[in-house]
């Protein structure tokens, strides 16, 4: 099964890699996450609920047009708790209700330039060849005990499916620029998606998120990323 086309960001403002990524979604009712996202978007669902995902990875290569990759600045552990939206001229995207990164100048620029609800959290990203561990303790802005441990062992069967691609063929960004919701393009190549095994999770980056306790297993998809290219925010 083919999944959606990638937009071509002709101007990109910024540069990622994003690596190492594991997909965890749960599902939830509809109208209890359309109380947590502006009125003017309305969430998408699949199979008749909406989906909630806890995505930790690891950025890499995080530069701006004509800049170098710097090795501490450009490259950090973050994980984003996400769901899915269309806004009002039909469009999908992703709606975050929190992102936790390791670099406080990430934080810092995400939260003044972009209005995303970017967090400063002690992180990391360990991998081998039989397991991934993610590791998130939140510092700022809020108190700490806001956590988020996550180890998976990745599998070698690939996932080619519609509910998949509903799940991580996203390609734009919505967030809160002056009370307006504006959305930025994303451009890059369809994910390689595996299977992959929950060993272990200890978080309540969802609770903090605004919903109550995922109440069943979530659903896992891993990759070992995508190169990226992110596009100017428009209104």
């Amino acid at each position: 099964m083919k999944a959606p086309a990638s937009p071509h960001v002709a101007w990109p403002v910024m540069y990622h890699h994003w690596s190492t990524m594991t997909f965890l979604h749960w599902r939830y009712p509809p109208a209890l996450v359309q109380s947590l996202v502006p009125e003017s978007l309305t969430v998408e669902t699949f199979d008749g609920t909406a989906w909630v995902g806890l995505t930790p990875f690891l950025m890499e290569g995080v530069r701006s047009p004509g800049m170098p990759v710097l090795p501490w600045l450009s490259r950090f552990p973050e994980t984003n708790l996400r769901t899915y939206v269309r806004d009002d001229r039909g469009r999908s995207g992703i709606w975050f209700l929190s992102l936790d990164a390791g670099r406080l100048p990430a934080v810092i620029g995400g939260r003044a330039g972009y209005g995303l609800p970017y967090f400063w959290s002690d992180m990391s990203v360990d991998a081998d060849d039989a397991l991934v561990r993610y590791r998130c303790r939140r510092k700022w802005p809020e108190p700490s005990g806001v956590r988020c441990d996550v180890d998976v062992e990745p599998d070698t069967e690939p996932v080619d499916d519609e509910l998949a691609h509903f799940l991580t063929a996203r390609f734009r960004l919505f967030t809160l620029i002056a009370d307006h919701v504006a959305s930025a393009e994303v451009e890059h190549p369809p994910w390689p998606l595996r299977r992959a095994g929950l060993v272990w999770l200890n978080q309540n980056l969802v609770e903090a998120g605004g919903l109550p306790a995922p109440d069943h297993a979530p659903m896992l998809h891993a990759s070992p990323g995508v190169p990226v290219r992110v596009g100017m925010w428009h209104w």
